[in-house]
Protein backbone atom coordinates (compact mmCIF):
# COMPACT_ATOMS: atom_id res chain seq x y z
CA UNK A 1 0.00 0.00 0.00
CA UNK A 2 1.52 3.18 -0.99
CA UNK A 3 2.07 6.12 1.88
CA UNK A 4 -0.72 8.54 1.19
CA UNK A 5 -3.00 5.36 0.56
CA UNK A 6 -1.83 4.22 4.21
CA UNK A 7 -1.88 7.23 5.66
CA UNK A 8 -5.31 7.67 4.83
CA UNK A 9 -6.64 4.11 5.42
CA UNK A 10 -5.22 4.74 9.53
CA UNK A 11 -7.05 7.72 9.62
CA UNK A 12 -10.32 6.69 8.40
CA UNK A 13 -10.36 3.79 11.18
CA UNK A 14 -9.19 6.17 13.47
CA UNK A 15 -11.94 8.54 12.90
CA UNK A 16 -14.33 5.31 12.91
CA UNK A 17 -13.65 5.22 16.50
CA UNK A 18 -14.06 8.62 17.44
CA UNK A 19 -10.73 10.63 16.44
CA UNK A 20 -12.12 13.94 15.33
CA UNK A 21 -8.29 15.09 14.56
CA UNK A 22 -8.24 12.06 12.06
CA UNK A 23 -11.53 12.76 10.45
CA UNK A 24 -10.41 16.54 9.58
CA UNK A 25 -7.38 14.45 8.10
CA UNK A 26 -9.56 12.47 6.12
CA UNK A 27 -11.67 15.79 4.77
CA UNK A 28 -8.23 17.47 4.22
CA UNK A 29 -7.36 14.76 1.90
CA UNK A 30 -10.04 14.18 -0.11
CA UNK A 31 -12.55 17.36 -0.44
CA UNK A 32 -10.17 18.86 -2.84
CA UNK A 33 -10.64 16.25 -5.21
CA UNK A 34 -14.14 15.74 -4.11
CA UNK A 35 -15.26 19.60 -4.61
CA UNK A 36 -13.68 19.17 -8.33
CA UNK A 37 -15.69 15.97 -9.44
CA UNK A 38 -19.07 17.67 -7.98
CA UNK A 39 -18.23 21.02 -9.94
CA UNK A 40 -18.48 18.71 -13.22
CA UNK A 41 -21.93 17.50 -11.92
CA UNK A 42 -23.51 20.98 -11.07
CA UNK A 43 -21.10 23.35 -11.98
CA UNK A 44 -19.45 26.57 -9.78
CA UNK A 45 -22.47 28.26 -7.95
CA UNK A 46 -23.55 24.95 -6.43
CA UNK A 47 -20.46 23.07 -5.62
CA UNK A 48 -19.59 23.83 -2.45
CA UNK A 49 -23.17 23.89 -1.17
CA UNK A 50 -23.72 20.36 -2.85
CA UNK A 51 -20.13 18.90 -0.98
CA UNK A 52 -21.38 20.10 1.98
CA UNK A 53 -23.87 17.89 2.08
CA UNK A 54 -21.87 15.21 1.17
CA UNK A 55 -19.64 15.37 3.92
CA UNK A 56 -22.63 15.50 5.87
CA UNK A 57 -23.59 12.03 5.14
CA UNK A 58 -20.08 11.00 4.99
CA UNK A 59 -20.01 12.10 8.69
CA UNK A 60 -23.24 10.62 9.47
CA UNK A 61 -22.97 7.00 8.02
CA UNK A 62 -18.80 6.63 8.49
CA UNK A 63 -18.99 4.37 11.44
CA UNK A 64 -20.86 1.70 8.26
CA UNK A 65 -17.72 1.92 5.66
CA UNK A 66 -15.85 -0.46 5.71
CA UNK A 67 -12.51 -0.78 3.70
CA UNK A 68 -9.29 1.02 2.77
CA UNK A 69 -8.19 4.86 1.18
CA UNK A 70 -9.32 3.12 -2.21
CA UNK A 71 -12.76 2.33 -1.18
CA UNK A 72 -13.25 5.44 1.08
CA UNK A 73 -12.72 7.49 -2.44
CA UNK A 74 -15.27 5.33 -3.90
CA UNK A 75 -17.33 5.21 -1.37
CA UNK A 76 -17.16 9.15 -0.83
CA UNK A 77 -17.96 9.75 -4.71
CA UNK A 78 -20.68 7.63 -4.87
CA UNK A 79 -22.15 9.92 -1.77
CA UNK A 80 -21.14 13.03 -3.90
CA UNK A 81 -22.66 12.04 -7.06
CA UNK A 82 -25.93 11.06 -5.62
CA UNK A 83 -25.96 14.34 -3.72
CA UNK A 84 -24.91 16.17 -7.04
CA UNK A 85 -27.94 13.65 -8.41
CA UNK A 86 -31.00 15.16 -6.07
CA UNK A 87 -29.67 18.63 -6.50
CA UNK A 88 -30.12 18.55 -9.87
CA UNK A 89 -33.53 17.03 -9.54
CA UNK A 90 -34.61 19.55 -7.19
CA UNK A 91 -33.44 22.39 -9.59
CA UNK A 92 -35.37 20.76 -12.53
CA UNK A 93 -32.57 20.72 -14.68
CA UNK A 94 -30.87 17.52 -16.32
CA UNK A 95 -27.01 16.53 -16.54
CA UNK A 96 -25.83 16.67 -20.08
CA UNK A 97 -25.38 12.70 -20.64
CA UNK A 98 -23.39 11.95 -23.43
CA UNK A 99 -24.30 8.70 -25.47
CA UNK A 100 -24.63 4.94 -23.93
CA UNK A 101 -21.08 4.01 -23.40
CA UNK A 102 -22.20 0.69 -22.04
CA UNK A 103 -21.50 -1.05 -25.79
CA UNK A 104 -17.77 0.46 -25.94
CA UNK A 105 -15.01 -1.42 -25.79
CA UNK A 106 -12.61 -1.25 -22.90
CA UNK A 107 -9.35 0.86 -23.38
CA UNK A 108 -7.09 2.50 -21.06
CA UNK A 109 -5.27 5.85 -22.38
CA UNK A 110 -1.92 6.05 -22.39
CA UNK A 111 -0.32 8.34 -20.54
CA UNK A 112 3.37 9.43 -18.73
CA UNK A 113 3.93 10.20 -15.11
CA UNK A 114 4.65 13.22 -13.64
CA UNK A 115 3.38 14.15 -9.28
CA UNK A 116 2.31 17.80 -11.06
CA UNK A 117 -0.60 15.79 -12.96
CA UNK A 118 -3.43 16.12 -10.28
CA UNK A 119 -2.80 19.54 -9.32
CA UNK A 120 -2.86 20.41 -12.53
CA UNK A 121 -6.07 19.13 -13.12
CA UNK A 122 -8.00 20.21 -10.57
CA UNK A 123 -7.08 24.02 -11.02
CA UNK A 124 -10.71 26.28 -11.96
CA UNK A 125 -9.64 26.75 -15.44
CA UNK A 126 -9.11 22.91 -16.23
CA UNK A 127 -11.99 22.03 -14.72
CA UNK A 128 -13.99 23.98 -16.83
CA UNK A 129 -12.53 22.67 -19.56
CA UNK A 130 -13.59 19.16 -18.36
CA UNK A 131 -16.95 20.41 -17.80
CA UNK A 132 -17.30 20.47 -21.44
CA UNK A 133 -17.10 16.85 -22.20
CA UNK A 134 -19.97 14.75 -22.45
CA UNK A 135 -20.83 14.23 -18.83
CA UNK A 136 -20.03 10.48 -19.15
CA UNK A 137 -16.67 11.19 -20.42
CA UNK A 138 -16.29 14.22 -18.19
CA UNK A 139 -17.15 11.78 -15.00
CA UNK A 140 -15.24 8.98 -16.13
CA UNK A 141 -11.57 11.54 -16.68
CA UNK A 142 -12.52 13.21 -12.61
CA UNK A 143 -12.79 9.43 -11.25
CA UNK A 144 -9.84 8.19 -12.46
CA UNK A 145 -7.08 10.76 -12.95
CA UNK A 146 -8.69 13.57 -10.17
CA UNK A 147 -9.95 11.70 -7.50
CA UNK A 148 -7.42 8.40 -8.46
CA UNK A 149 -9.52 5.38 -8.20
CA UNK A 150 -9.44 2.33 -10.31
CA UNK A 151 -11.97 1.61 -13.37
CA UNK A 152 -13.41 -0.69 -10.90
CA UNK A 153 -14.54 1.15 -8.21
CA UNK A 154 -15.39 4.37 -10.82
CA UNK A 155 -17.52 1.97 -12.50
CA UNK A 156 -19.09 1.02 -9.29
CA UNK A 157 -19.69 4.80 -8.65
CA UNK A 158 -20.90 5.16 -11.75
CA UNK A 159 -22.91 1.96 -11.98
CA UNK A 160 -21.38 1.21 -15.18
CA UNK A 161 -18.90 -1.82 -16.57
CA UNK A 162 -15.41 -1.71 -16.11
CA UNK A 163 -14.53 -1.79 -19.65
CA UNK A 164 -17.19 1.55 -20.20
CA UNK A 165 -15.32 3.77 -18.00
CA UNK A 166 -11.71 3.06 -19.39
CA UNK A 167 -13.26 4.03 -22.97
CA UNK A 168 -15.11 7.36 -21.50
CA UNK A 169 -12.04 8.25 -19.94
CA UNK A 170 -9.64 7.40 -23.07
CA UNK A 171 -11.98 9.38 -25.34
CA UNK A 172 -12.27 12.10 -22.42
CA UNK A 173 -8.72 12.44 -22.36
CA UNK A 174 -8.36 12.81 -25.66
CA UNK A 175 -10.86 15.05 -26.15
CA UNK A 176 -9.12 16.77 -23.24
CA UNK A 177 -6.28 16.75 -25.14
CA UNK A 178 -7.75 18.71 -27.80
CA UNK A 179 -8.99 21.85 -25.63
CA UNK A 180 -5.83 21.91 -23.96
CA UNK A 181 -4.02 21.73 -27.40
CA UNK A 182 -5.99 25.45 -28.31
CA UNK A 183 -5.00 27.22 -24.66
CA UNK A 184 -0.63 27.61 -25.40
CA UNK A 185 -1.03 28.10 -21.24
CA UNK A 186 -2.19 24.50 -20.48
CA UNK A 187 -1.13 22.53 -23.39
CA UNK A 188 1.37 20.31 -21.61
CA UNK A 189 -0.72 19.55 -19.07
CA UNK A 190 -1.39 15.73 -20.36
CA UNK A 191 1.95 15.07 -21.33
CA UNK A 192 2.33 14.35 -17.49
CA UNK A 193 -0.86 12.49 -16.75
CA UNK A 194 -0.05 9.51 -14.14
CA UNK A 195 -1.44 6.44 -15.95
CA UNK A 196 -4.93 5.09 -14.60
CA UNK A 197 -4.94 3.11 -11.80
CA UNK A 198 -5.92 -0.41 -11.63
CA UNK A 199 -7.50 -2.96 -9.08
CA UNK A 200 -5.01 -3.55 -6.36
CA UNK A 201 -4.76 -7.54 -5.93
CA UNK A 202 -5.34 -7.31 -2.03
CA UNK A 203 -7.71 -8.14 0.71
CA UNK A 204 -9.61 -5.61 2.35
CA UNK A 205 -10.14 -5.77 5.99
CA UNK A 206 -13.39 -4.09 7.65
CA UNK A 207 -12.61 -1.75 10.26
CA UNK A 208 -14.21 -1.84 13.82
CA UNK A 209 -16.99 0.66 14.78
CA UNK A 210 -16.89 1.82 18.21
CA UNK A 211 -18.70 5.66 18.05
CA UNK A 212 -21.14 7.11 15.99
CA UNK A 213 -20.69 11.33 16.38
CA UNK A 214 -22.11 14.09 14.33
CA UNK A 215 -19.65 16.37 12.68
CA UNK A 216 -20.55 19.67 10.75
CA UNK A 217 -18.07 21.22 8.08
CA UNK A 218 -16.92 23.97 10.54
CA UNK A 219 -15.05 21.57 12.56
CA UNK A 220 -12.90 19.90 9.38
Amino acid sequence: MLGDDAELTAAVRAAQDGDEAAFRIVYRAVQPRLLGYVRTLVGEPDAEDVASEAWLQIARDLDRFSGDADRFRGWAARIARNRALDHIRMRGRRPAIGGDETELTGRAAESDTAGEAIEALTTDSTLSLIARLPQDQAEAVVLRVVMGLDAKTAADTLGKRAGAVRTAAHRGLKRLAELLGADPETAGVLDALPPQREPNARAVTSASVTHTRSRTQKDM
